[in-house]
């Protein structure tokens, strides 16, 4: 595997469901935010467990209480940003996710536009998520029922039935909705 390849896949858009929104700015009375998409840690570290789970790692340099230089390695190519936080926890996430930028992980979500969505002050959320553009998902969500699907599969991989007549009747669904999605791939 050249670096090539892992970098096109590295660069690949998230699942919508794994895009959270921040609030960076808000109206006076706090009924709307200027929201931005936002990436968890977790998901860069599971994309990069994805695509190269042996061929990457994660090193820190504390610069003060609440900042880190990040190393980030992917098949020996290293790529280092400033983490910032009002913990090293949270600086060193940061530091993280800038330096998989670097690699093109979560690049492509600051070409969103910026977005204005109704807000929750109370419980410090979007009432609604925005929705990402058509070229911002991945390929398996641009077509009808890929989202859903996904989100499917992804629950099972926690609440996978025990009894195995469930078992085979939830495949059995599966391979139906994968089926209607690419009748041509039967």
């Amino acid at each position: 595997m050249q670096i090539s390849d892992v970098q096109r896949r590295l660069q690949s858009p998230f699942p919508a469901h794994t895009v959270s929104w921040k609030p960076v700015a808000f109206n006076k009375d706090r009924t709307r935010a200027l929201v931005l998409p936002h990436l968890d840690a977790r998901a860069v570290m599971d994309r990069l467990d994805a695509i190269c789970p042996d061929h990457w790692s994660f090193t820190l340099e504390v610069i003060s209480p609440s900042a880190v230089k990040g190393r980030l390695t992917v098949m020996g190519v290293t790529r280092e940003d400033i983490g910032e936080g009002d913990t090293l926890k949270g600086a060193s996430s940061d530091a993280l996710k800038r330096a998989a930028v670097h690699f093109g992980i979560g690049r492509y979500l600051y070409d969103l536009p910026k977005t204005w969505s109704d807000w929750d002050d109370q419980h410090k959320v979007p009432k609604h998520l925005p929705d990402l553009p058509e070229w911002a998902r991945p390929e398996h969500e641009r077509s009808a029922g890929g989202a859903h699907l996904l989100q499917a599969v992804e629950q099972l991989k926690y609440d996978l039935p025990s009894d195995v007549h469930l078992q085979r009747e939830v495949y059995k669904h599966l391979k139906a909705a994968l089926d209607s999605l690419s009748p041509h791939a039967a």
